[in-house]
């Protein structure tokens, strides 16, 4: 088993999962006996990847206490890299996902978004978001934050807007990864390529479904020097539509994993790293193909005890 991608390019691509607390993977027995409290299951999940996707932060912000333990945790080389706080990209949070202080901007709402905010409680949010990941900053553990933006987030002016505004908040490296499907049209995707391009910012190249009028295009373009990033979301054909459970449930094969040997390939040979992330949720099958992909490109590692 392998792919075509070349020793010296497999050696910038790190795999992993988008989480390692899954609930479905946790009672699935992939974490050994003994491994099953949190720090067992982070530290036994780095001996297997040196990637992985942290989710909790899109439901409620992150603290410096947890970032810091998931430093402590890992071993140097290990990345996290961070999606962001669903407030931030454009999705509505639960008011009680706001510090207490705070909650009385949602006057009573189960749930709030951007828009509602005053611009000194979106400030507080920021700061805090950006407290949270200071840890792992600091510990040289961040790769980049993922800002997985809402299918409402369309290609407008002030989406461009925001997207700068979004640079300019955070002090670390930024990921951007569109899920309306307007961004890919052929009139719209050169300009946006271009966009990203010109302040560096890598655009996430994913795996969905295709034919469904939520699908994405498998896009994988290098728009920023330092890093590429890829997510598998798996093919499911309620995705966009169903549960995140049945949006998001697939078990990926060799044949469908192939064909993006070659544009890992092609993205390794134009960014400093790339990333390659599996959401792709029901038990092991995120790990799994993780470890599938792994070896297609020639990265398999030992299988501790």
């Amino acid at each position: 088993m392998g792919g075509d991608i070349t020793a010296a390019h497999a050696a910038n691509v790190s795999v992993g999962a988008c989480s390692w607390t899954d609930p479905a993977l946790v009672s699935s027995g992939w974490y050994p006996p003994g491994s099953r409290g949190a720090e067992g299951r982070l530290r036994h999940y780095a001996t297997r990847f040196p990637l992985v996707e942290v989710d909790s932060s899109f439901y409620a912000l992150p603290t410096e206490r947890v970032a810091g333990l998931w430093a402590e945790r890992t071993p140097d080389g290990f990345v996290f890299d961070v999606k962001a706080f669903a407030l931030l990209t454009d999705h509505s949070a639960r008011t009680t996902a706001l510090p207490p202080e705070l909650r009385h901007v949602a006057r009573g709402a189960a749930r709030v978004r951007r828009r509602d905010l005053p611009p000194e409680v979106l400030d507080e949010v920021w700061r805090l978001f950006r407290a949270g990941l200071a840890p792992l900053r600091d510990a040289g553990r961040l790769g980049s934050v993922l800002f997985q933006f809402s299918p409402r987030f369309g290609p407008e002016a002030r989406s461009l807007a925001y997207l700068d505004e979004c640079r300019e908040r955070l002090d670390v490296p930024i990921s951007v990864e569109f899920r309306h499907p307007g961004w890919y049209a052929p009139p719209t995707l050169p300009g946006a390529l271009a966009f990203l391009r010109e302040r560096d910012l890598p655009l996430v190249a994913v795996d969905t479904a295709q034919g469904l009028p939520s699908s994405l295009p498998p896009v994988a373009e290098a728009t920023a020097g330092d890093l590429a990033v890829v997510r598998f979301h798996g093919r499911s054909p309620q995705w966009g539509t169903g549960s995140k459970e049945d949006s998001y449930r697939h078990h990926y094969t060799e044949a469908e994993l192939l064909p993006w040997v070659p544009r890992v390939e092609a993205l390794a040979a134009r960014a400093g790293q790339v990333h390659v992330l599996f959401n792709n949720c029901c038990a092991t099958a995120s790990v799994t193909a993780a470890e599938l992909m792994s070896r297609l490109l020639g990265q398999e590692r030992p299988v501790p005890g």
